[in-house]
């Protein structure tokens, strides 16, 4: 099979389309035809080995996993011994590391039956970026109905996820984006939506119950004055600019600077889990969300895609076509 693989770590020239071996399933996996895979920020990091921290865990001098890409969606073609859940002939999707490939092994708890009507295209848009939207409004957020919820950076992939997220979850939502993606914001359902090259949100006279801050561009003491008592600021990222701990130095600061007073900071992890995309497959069904491509691009093309997500201007999301 074809396979996206990085054996060192720099720009996305270093990635190479290979011949490997196809993947086998293990007991508790299911073997996948990918159609197509989206490419996340995180896959950049990894690929570029930025920032420095994170060579701990994935390698110091080169990668340990030359694999590239976790969002898929595609077709079930085997499935391992004890999956009961999935069946051969099922259109998935979920996140797996090595999604750039013909084939993906993926752990059956990473993956759920693909939405109905919804594109195999459109459906690998949805794993990493909609998971990190429902788990940070719901979980971390505590997001309820009738309540204001902010997204800074409402029109990047996981800000249009969470636009429309919270709407269905019944929150009234601002979003606060660029100039020429204020009207896709208006779009996907924000009440408001801020310039922040004409305004800025944290001067404004409203008060918000969970700040989801994807574009981790404001400072803790800026964000508390739009945060109502016991408001959450989900943190999602950070300035990039220290190439050694990335967003890391921020997080810390905004959670050790929220440690007094009702107002909390709450950075977190995503987790990929078949319960939470099977939820957002009912989302997706019911028509609240809908996923949003910036561009696509074929698998012997995911320099281009690598390159054009790293520079974070992309609209939604850009999916590799396989």
């Amino acid at each position: 099979m074809r396979a996206i693989v990085h054996h060192r770590y720099g720009s996305p020239d270093v990635l190479e389309l290979r011949d490997v071996e196809v993947p086998a399933a293990a007991e508790d996996e299911v073997l996948v035809r990918v159609r197509a895979a989206s490419v996340n920020p995180l896959d950049w990091h990894g690929v570029t080995g930025t920032p420095y921290v994170m060579r701990i865990r994935s390698g110091l001098r080169a990668p340990r996993d030359v694999r590239v890409g976790v969002d898929f969606a595609g077709t079930v073609e085997a499935v391992g011994a004890s999956v009961e859940r999935l069946r051969p002939g099922d259109d998935v999707f979920g996140a797996r590391t090595g999604a750039f490939a013909e084939h993906v092994a993926v752990p059956v708890d990473r993956a759920a039956p693909k939405p109905a009507g919804l594109t195999f295209e459109r459906a690998a848009a949805v794993p990493v970026a909609a998971l990190t939207a429902l788990q940070g409004l719901r979980d971390r957020g505590g997001l309820r109905a009738g309540q204001k919820v902010l997204v800074n950076g409402a029109s990047g992939g996981v800000g249009t996820f969470a636009v429309q997220i919270a709407k269905a979850l019944g929150a009234d939502v601002t979003g606060v984006c660029s100039p020429g993606n204020v009207e896709l914001a208006r779009s996907l359902g924000a009440d408001a939506v801020v310039d922040y090259t004409r305004e800025d949100f944290t001067l404004a006279d409203d008060r918000y119950d969970v700040l989801l801050d994807v574009a981790g561009s404001r400072s803790w003491s800026e964000c508390t004055r739009v945060l109502a008592p016991g408001a959450k600021l989900v943190v999602v990222s950070g300035p990039k600019t220290n190439r050694w701990l990335g967003p890391l130095t921020h997080l810390a600061r905004m959670r050790l600077a929220s440690m007094r007073g009702s107002r909390r900071a709450v950075p977190f992890l995503t987790k990929t889990d078949a319960d939470d995309l099977i939820t957002l497959a009912g989302m997706i069904e019911a028509g609240a969300v809908t996923p949003v491509i910036d561009r696509t691009y074929g698998l012997d093309e995911a320099r281009d895609a690598l390159r054009y997500v790293g520079e974070g201007h992309a609209r939604g999301k850009v999916v590799l076509v396989i």
